[in-house]
Order: C-alpha cells, then sequence, then structure tokens
C-alpha cells in the first residue's frame, strides 16, 4: 500500500475511533438529560425532602411523598460489603492462579471462576434466601452480640433471624462480583513482563517478594479498575437484591442487619405501577440518583488508579 494509501487509512480509523467515543459521550448525555427532564416534575410535586426523607409514598398523586435516604443507606452498604468481601478474595485467587497454580490447574479454577459470571440473578436470589441465609443466621448474631455496640453491627429495622438483611445480600453480591473481579485482575497479572519477574528473582528475591515488587505494582490499576466493575454491578444488581432482602417499616439505622430497598430493587418492585407521569418520575428520580452515584464512583476509581499507574 502506498504512502497516500496508508494515510488514507490512518485517517478513516481516527475519525471512526472519535466518532466511536463520541457517541458513548453523548449517549451518557443523552440518558441523563432524559433522566432529568422525566424526573423534574415529580420532583416539584414532591412534598417530602427528597435527599433526606425516609418516606417513598407515590400511591396519592395529590400528595407525592417520597425521598431516597433510606434507598441510599441500603445501596451504598450492601455494595460496599460486598467489595469489602470481594477484593481481597479476588486478589488472591488472581495471584494464585497467575503465580502459583500448575497450568491444568489453573484451567479448571479459571473455568469455575468464570462460570460463576454465567449463574442468572434470579438463582443467586433464591440460593441467598433459601440456603445461605438461614446459614448465616448464628453467625449474624454472634456478630451482633458480640459486636453489637458497633453501629455497622447494631440492631436494625428488621430481625436477624429471617435472614433478609444487608449482612446477607452483601455476601450474596460479593459472590456476584467475584467472577468479574477475578477475571480482569488475572489477566492483567499475566501481563507483568516476564523479564521483571526474572530480574527480581535473578538478584534473589524470595516468590512473595517477586510479587510484591513486580506483579502487584504492575497490576495495580487493573485491580482498581476491575473492582470498580464490580461495584458498578453491585450498585445496579436488581433481581437477587430484591428476592434477598427483606421489607423494613421503619428507617434504615446505618446497620448490616437492616433490611429494605436498594434504588435498583424499588424500581423493578413497582415497574408494573408505572401509569401516571408523577409516580412514575418519581422512580425516575431515584434512578437518577443511581446514575450520578455509579458516574461519581467510576470518575473517583479512574483518578485513583491513574494516579497510580503514575506513580508506579
Amino acid at each position: 500500500m502506498s504512502s497516500g494509501g496508508r494515510r488514507k487509512a490512518d485517517d478513516l480509523f481516527r475519525w471512526a475511533s472519535t466518532g466511536a467515543g463520541i457517541t458513548v459521550v453523548a449517549s451518557i448525555g443523552a440518558i441523563g438529560l432524559f433522566l432529568a427532564v422525566q424526573a423534574w416534575p415529580s420532583l416539584m410535586a414532591n412534598s417530602a425532602n427528597f435527599f433526606l426523607s425516609t418516606e417513598f409514598e407515590t400511591s396519592d398523586v395529590e400528595d407525592l411523598r417520597f425521598g431516597v435516604r433510606d434507598l441510599l443507606v441500603v445501596t451504598v452498604l450492601s455494595s460496599a460489603f460486598a467489595l469489602a468481601i470481594a477484593m481481597p478474595l479476588a486478589l488472591g485467587i488472581a495471584l494464585f492462579l497467575t503465580q502459583y497454580a500448575p497450568r491444568n490447574l489453573q484451567r479448571l479454577f479459571g473455568y469455575l471462576i468464570d462460570t460463576l459470571a454465567a449463574v442468572p440473578s434470579i438463582v443467586y436470589g433464591l440460593w441467598g434466601l433459601f440456603v445461605l441465609g438461614p446459614v448465616l443466621v448464628p453467625v449474624a448474631l454472634w456478630l451482633n452480640d458480640t459486636l453489637g455496640w458497633i453501629p455497622l453491627f447494631a440492631e436494625g429495622n428488621v430481625s436477624i433471624t429471617g435472614g433478609g438483611t444487608i449482612f446477607t445480600a452483601g455476601i450474596v453480591l460479593a459472590v456476584m462480583i467475584l467472577p468479574i473481579i477475578t477475571s480482569v485482575t488475572r489477566e492483567v497479572f499475566r501481563q507483568t513482563p516476564v523479564t521483571h519477574i526474572e530480574g527480581a528473582l535473578a538478584l534473589g528475591a524470595t516468590k512473595w517478594e517477586m510479587i510484591r515488587m513486580t506483579v502487584l505494582p504492575f497490576g495495580r490499576s487493573g485491580y482498581i479498575g476491575a473492582s470498580m466493575l464490580g461495584l458498578g454491578r453491585a450498585l445496579g444488581e436488581t433481581v437477587a437484591v430484591l428476592v434477598v432482602l427483606r421489607i423494613a417499616t421503619e428507617p434504615a439505622t446505618f446497620s448490616l442487619f437492616d433490611g429494605g430497598y436498594t434504588f435498583a430493587s424499588l424500581i423493578a418492585s413497582a415497574a408494573n405501577e408505572f401509569v401516571h407521569p408523577l409516580p412514575t418520575g418519581a422512580y425516575i428520580a431515584a434512578g437518577l440518583v443511581l446514575f450520578v452515584l455509579t458516574f461519581i464512583v467510576n470518575a473517583i476509581a479512574r483518578t485513583i488508579a491513574g494516579g497510580k499507574v503514575q506513580r508506579g
């Protein structure tokens, strides 16, 4: 191909890539604009404090009273708890599969971990409700009795013996996001330059010292990015959380033993009632908060990951 032809191909590829990037940004902006426009009339008709109220009552069109305080607490607490469990497990699994496990075992374990991502959400929900929940009740009771002086493990707004708490939902979410974090982290660790690994070992480093000095610094940004992908999945998970969490009649108390709705589960539970613009707009407003929350989390993660890359 002539130099002129190569330049044309480069220009075409550059414009196609730029167009794809602009399309993504425009789509995100259009989604945010749609949510804001649809939510605005309901927000103007809202009789409660949208950010601080624990009510979410939309049955009376003439007296809308809805707030996202409890939704935000349950969503953030369950997702953060899930991430706190999944991140160290995913890191350990990824290191084992890339640095310690024999090749045949790598394939088998990798396949088993990846299979978890293909399990439908409803299956996770039923497993959490009928299997995991009852099994965790003694653990939850022990944590409440032993560490109940810590707000995180204090009495919640639902019965611990029922199992339908943030504690159970968080562990279910941790299992759901584990394959996402593990898969991406594993592939990033595999890209560690062989020369770095061999150089560290040649200088007398032990296996762990080699991992600490080469593999972990090289894969930090990918590990953080994978964790944020998992967090995004946890924040938006609907069916499993809807099945596991029990409905609460009292406001959330910032305890792992609370029940209630997340943003996504509340919207899904009321989807068949979207017949009037104002009540529907109330749920769209909740969706807008979730949209903004996810955007902020990803922006923070991008900043952290970028900073680690520069320092590494």
